[in-house]
Order: C-alpha cells, then sequence, then structure tokens
C-alpha cells in the first residue's frame, strides 16, 4: 500500500462554503474504512470488515417495454441478450435479466382504469394505491426509503431522488389518480412523497455545497461565490492532502477532481443553453440540458459522484413520468412515447418502442461502465452495488403488469452471481426482490408489499 500516512474515510475537503468527499484512496487504512459517524450497527459491520459499503439504487423506465425485444430465449448463464438489452453486453457479466416477475397491485383490483399511475406508484411500494386526485393520496414507505431509514446515520445523505420530468404533486394526472402517483416512485411515507430533483445544479450543490447553507436565502454576494468552481473553492485543502498521499492516491485523486470538474463545466454548460430549443410540448425549467441524453447522462454522472464518495449509498431515478409521452427525435422518433406504446400490433410503432427501450438501455449501459471504472478495494463501485432497472407495467399496449421488464446489475458486495438470465414462476411478485435485496444491506423484515418471499436463486 503506496501511502504517506493514513487518513480518515471520512476527510472532506472544504473551502467557502464547499464540501467535497473523497473517493476511497489506499491512504485510508482498513481501520477507517467506511466507518460512520455517529456509528450504527451497519457502520460497524463496515467498519470492522475494512469492506466497502452496499449501495443500492432503483431506476425506473416508463410505458414498459417490447417484451419479445427484451426477454432472452435462453435461460442460465449462457444466453444472448436481445436487441433492446444488446447495449448492456459489454457488462452481461455484471448483471442479471430476471424474467417472470410481476406487481399484482399495479393492476385493477376492481379500481378501473389508471395503470400507468398505478405501476408507478407501486413499483417500489408493492400495494394498491388509493384511486384519487385530492390530497388524501395514499401508498406506502417505498423499499427505497426503508433501506434510506436504516442507513440514515452512516451517510451525509440518506437518499437522492432524481429525474428528468417535471413532476405535479396534485391533480388528476390518469383516470382520477392523482399525479403524485405518476410523478414519484419513492415514498418517505404512505401520504408523503419524495419530490425528485431534475436540476443539475440543484443536485450538484446539494452533494458539494455546504448543508448548512443549503436552503438558505443568499444574497448577491453569496450567490456569486456559490457559482465558483467547487474545486477553486477547496483546491488549498486539496494540495495539502496531496502532499500526505503515495503516488497511486495522487493519481487517482487527480482523476475523481478532474471528474468532478467535468461535471461541474457541463451543469454551467446545460445552464448557459437557449431555452427556446426546448420543444414548446416540455416544460423544462432553464438549466436543464436542452438535450435528453445529456440530461440523463449528466443526472446519472451525479449518482456515481454521490455512491463514489459515499455521500448517500441510496439513488432513485426516474427517465419520465408515468405515462410519459415524450418523444425522442434524437433517434427519429417524433410520435409520443405513451401514444406508441398503444400500438394495436402496428409493427411500425412497435418497432419505434423497442429502438427507446434501446435508447435508454444505452444510457444505462454508460453508467455501468462508469460504476466499473470506480476502483473500491479489489473490486468496484458497481460490484459493490445493486442497480436495478425497470418498470412496474410490461406490455403498454395491453396494460399487463406481468413478466415485468426488469435487470438487476451489480454484485451486491459479492452477494449475487451476476452473468445470467433468471425465470421465475409466472407473476412470482416484484417485491420478493425488494426483500432480497433489504437482507443484503441488513433490514430483515417479514414481508414488503404483497411478498412474504424472498427470490431465489441470486447467489
Amino acid at each position: 500500500m503506496s501511502r504517506r500516512s493514513e487518513i480518515s474515510r471520512r476527510t472532506v475537503l472544504r473551502g467557502l462554503g464547499a464540501t467535497l468527499a473523497l473517493p476511497l484512496l489506499e491512504a485510508m487504512g482498513p481501520q477507517s474504512l467506511w466507518a460512520a459517524t455517529p456509528e450504527g450497527e451497519a457502520g460497524a459491520a463496515a467498519a470492522t470488515s475494512g469492506s466497502p459499503p452496499l449501495r443500492t439504487a432503483f431506476l425506473y423506465l416508463p410505458n414498459g417495454a417490447i417484451m419479445e425485444h427484451w426477454t432472452p430465449k435462453e435461460v442460465g448463464e449462457s444466453f444472448t441478450l436481445p436487441a433492446s438489452l444488446e447495449p448492456l453486453a459489454p457488462h452481461q457479466g455484471d448483471l442479471l435479466v430476471l424474467s417472470g416477475l410481476a406487481h399484482d397491485k399495479a393492476r385493477s383490483n376492481g379500481d378501473g382504469p389508471g395503470d400507468h399511475a398505478r405501476s408507478t406508484g407501486t413499483f417500489l411500494t408493492g400495494v394498491q394505491l388509493r384511486k384519487t386526485e385530492g390530497k388524501n393520496i395514499r401508498a406506502a414507505t417505498s423499499v427505497d426509503q426503508i433501506a434510506a431509514e436504516h442507513l440514515r446515520d452512516q451517510t451525509r445523505l440518506a437518499s437522492l431522488e432524481l429525474g428528468i420530468e417535471r413532476g405535479k404533486q396534485a391533480g388528476n394526472c390518469d383516470s382520477g389518480y392523482s399525479c403524485a402517483y405518476s410523478s414519484n416512485i419513492s415514498w418517505r411515507t404512505p401520504s408523503m412523497p419524495m419530490a425528485k430533483e431534475i436540476h443539475p445544479r440543484a443536485v450538484f450543490e446539494r452533494l458539494f455545497g455546504d448543508l448548512q447553507m443549503v436552503g438558505e436565502q443568499r444574497d448577491a454576494a453569496r450567490a456569486q461565490r456559490r457559482r465558483r468552481s467547487v474545486l477553486d473553492a477547496v483546491q488549498e485543502e486539496a494540495r495539502a492532502l496531496r502532499r500526505q498521499l503515495g503516488g497511486a492516491d495522487t493519481r487517482k485523486l487527480s482523476e475523481y477532481l478532474e471528474a468532478v470538474r467535468d461535471v461541474e463545466r457541463r451543469v454551467a454548460a446545460a445552464e448557459a443553453g437557449d431555452p427556446r430549443e426546448v420543444p414548446p410540448e416540455f416544460d423544462v425549467p432553464v438549466g436543464v440540458p436542452h438535450d435528453y441524453a445529456e440530461h440523463v447522462e449528466l443526472m446519472l454522472d451525479l449518482m456515481v459522484l454521490a455512491m463514489a464518495t459515499d455521500t448517500t449509498r441510496v439513488v432513485t431515478f426516474m427517465f419520465g413520468n408515468g405515462a410519459s409521452n415524450r418523444p425522442y427525435p434524437q433517434i427519429g422518433i417524433r410520435a409520443g412515447h405513451h401514444d406508441l406504446s398503444h400500438h394495436d400490433r402496428d409493427e411500425q410503432k412497435i418497432e419505434q418502442v423497442a429502438k427507446i427501450n434501446r435508447f435508454h438501455m444505452n444510457l444505462f449501459a454508460a453508467l455501468l461502465k462508469k460504476m466499473k471504472a470506480v476502483e473500491e478495494g479489489e473490486g468496484t463501485l458497481l460490484d459493490n452495488s445493486m442497480v436495478l432497472c425497470g418498470s412496474g407495467i410490461s406490455d403498454g399496449n395491453r396494460h399487463a403488469h406481468h413478466n415485468l421488464p426488469v435487470v438487476l446489475a451489480g454484485r451486491g458486495g459479492g452477494s449475487i452471481t451476476t452473468g445470467r438470465h433468471l425465470k421465475y414462476r409466472q407473476n412470482t411478485p416484484l417485491c420478493s426482490l425488494y426483500l432480497s435485496m433489504l437482507d443484503r444491506i441488513g433490514v430483515q423484515r417479514a414481508s414488503f408489499g404483497d411478498s412474504r418471499a424472498r427470490l431465489e436463486n441470486l447467489a
């Protein structure tokens, strides 16, 4: 181990209202790795073992998928990724394709239409939503927030909720269901959704700004100082830290700081853009990249920074709201996604939906590549994560909620055997997977949502 002196895992760089957490360095000896302040059970175990913490992320896809282009024909280790999943080929050994899972509570069960709102609000809660467009919304605490509560004392931020499309917390968005259901997958309590953040600058400041300053009313001088580079603000401490590090750590620190600088530049570029370029059907505020792919990539890069620095271990991300009708002109699709999902077996529309699915998987693949590039101990950030990407609806044309499109990436700190297509009995609850994921972060529950059983064969 090449280091000059041992430093704490919780070392941060500070300056002028900026706080910059650090990635795992060799100089952070095994006795200090991942120790939390204050230390809970999970932090104590990690501090004892010296192993990296386990992160969980949940990524939501709107409007389901064309399942014949999504589901591998072969089961087990030797399987070929179908067209929609082909972008994941470089990471096939790092993921599981899971077939046969279902969300029964996304079905009407006597509540009539509203499948897109139900499939979104139920995605991480697993319960039947109260059908209302008023203030008396009711879902359940979502799996990510159960994890966040358990890990609350281990990180600076308990969780991070990200997305692309602005959401509403009231009004009717789907056949009598509140917009809160369509706009959120994370729920702190049954009546309190965790609103996602779509502004890269706000996320960046939440990650790297002094928490005591976040949310305060700042005067013009403070606002100007806030706009300065985070790296400029902490450069003095960064120089001092480099004097304590060996060659390998110095290189890793430099690479990390350059990654932060890159995100800063992209956030600034997004803010400098011309809002007139935004399509009129999307009310995208100033500061959000006009190109959808750029927006997604920027938000996912922020996700990687948040997890790599152990600023949070729980993240949710929405590629779009429930029933999103976004067009994708960057891939030649100008019709709305939701409209196309009701394809009525029109081959041209099916092809376009499959193309959207593949486009989303390209973006997901880019996330996995960046997570694999972050070294942690003997593995990578992806090895020490569970990253679920999927939807609460499969066939958007029929509003089906069985055989859901679900991919789980990451080895869960060594507790998951990846590189397989696992096919489960039809209508196996997706919530069984959530129980298995909660087990792996130390949360023991007899049931979650509509399941009382764990998902078999993950290890």
